[in-house]
């Protein structure tokens, strides 16, 4: 039997085999009113041509497309990574196929995206929302044409769609309570712009737990950034400047904490001693650093596998009764030599140690 050079179709293998091609299209798809002689021959045949199925074509057909599209603001990023692997984990074992888009964090290619997803026809849709994104229409469309959309990490209320999230108060407050029993009393903060919901939280977590210790919040140790490695640097050396130097860093991102270690030991500052330093993410570089950096693990791959299975929730339902859930996993504080001035057993012994 010689492959075909052009792109094969059903109606190829039919005429190869002397059957209907409606019977090709039922072997292929696994009817079981199909013998599995039949089925065997079809299957035989179909890698012969390399047939590859049309998608679209079927999507039409039997309103399933078995694809579900994710969109994420950055590839580079572990976190999103190991979310995309957490999501994947759960739905190849259901038969989907994943479409991963790119925002770049940008709001308009966000919209592209979610309209490339819709043009192909995909099941659901699973996002993380661009820093800048304002206006949600893209997402409300995907959600009129009954499309399940699934948030992560970053989220919105207004929506009202499913999302799942970590507790990024308790996450916050868990890395400054930790500071604080480790004697730190100047504890600085690096946030992100005050408009995305996971910044506002861990800057209140930040509050309360100065609060609950009994420690001043200035205004002077609180600096915005976009949170990446050379924000950290900017926002560290503005901290330098200050009469009074922070004797600690919580960070809201384990990038910008980089950035103001490396500030930091090029100026001949001590590593824990001087300036303690905490980040968010757990990002697999924390353990590499020098020294390793202390961060709040945000179980991103569980955040993918949970994600995934509230879509295969939310696919199986029939009625319009089907209320969004919002799922809150909790953080994990992994503290390393980064910010361990004292005993960890000592200091704060409920917390992880790596």
């Amino acid at each position: 039997m010689e492959k075909k050079k052009t792109k094969a179709t059903i109606h190829d293998i039919a005429r190869e085999l002397n059957i209907a091609a409606s019977t090709v299209s039922r072997a292929l798809n696994g009817n079981p009113r199909i013998s599995d002689q039949t089925k065997r021959a079809v299957d035989k045949a179909a890698k012969a041509f390399n047939y590859q199925p049309h998608r679209l074509a079927a999507a039409l057909r039997n309103g399933k497309s078995k694809v579900i599209g994710v969109i994420i603001p950055s590839a580079d990023r572990n976190f999103f990574g190991s979310i995309v692997r957490g999501v994947e984990e759960v739905l190849i074992k259901a038969n989907y196929q994943v479409m991963i888009c790119q925002t770049h964090e940008d709001p308009v290619q966000e919209a592209a995206a979610i309209e490339a997803l819709l043009s192909s026809r995909v099941d659901g849709i699973i996002a993380s929302l661009a820093k800048r994104t304002e206006n949600f229409d893209h997402f409300r469309k995907a959600k009129s044409k009954g499309i399940p959309v699934i948030l992560f990490d970053r989220s919105n209320d207004e929506l009202e769609i499913s999302h799942v999230v970590i507790d990024d108060y308790l996450g916050a407050y868990k890395a400054v309570e930790h500071l604080a029993r480790q004697g730190c009393k100047r504890i600085a903060h690096f946030t992100n712009f005050q408009k995305i919901p996971i910044y506002r939280e861990r800057l209140r977590g930040y509050k309360a737990a100065l609060e609950d210790h009994g420690l001043p919040f200035l205004k002077e140790l609180v600096v915005e950034s976009n949170l990446q490695l050379e924000d950290g640097r900017m926002s560290m050396q503005q901290l330098m400047k200050l009469p009074v130097l922070p004797d600690a860093v919580f960070a809201s991102s384990d990038l910008s904490a980089m950035g103001a270690l490396q500030v930091l030991k090029e100026n001949a500052i001590k590593i824990p001693e001087q300036v303690a330093i905490v980040g968010f993410s757990n990002e697999p570089f924390t353990m590499f650093s020098d020294p390793p950096l202390s961060s709040v693990d945000q179980h991103c791959k569980r955040m993918g596998n949970t994600a995934s299975e509230i879509f295969l929730e939310e696919i199986k339902n029939t009625s319009d009764k089907f209320i969004p859930k919002k799922i809150v996993l909790m953080p994990e504080l992994v503290i390393r030599k980064s910010s361990m001035k004292v005993p960890v057993e000592v200091a704060q012994p409920e917390v992880l140690v790596n």
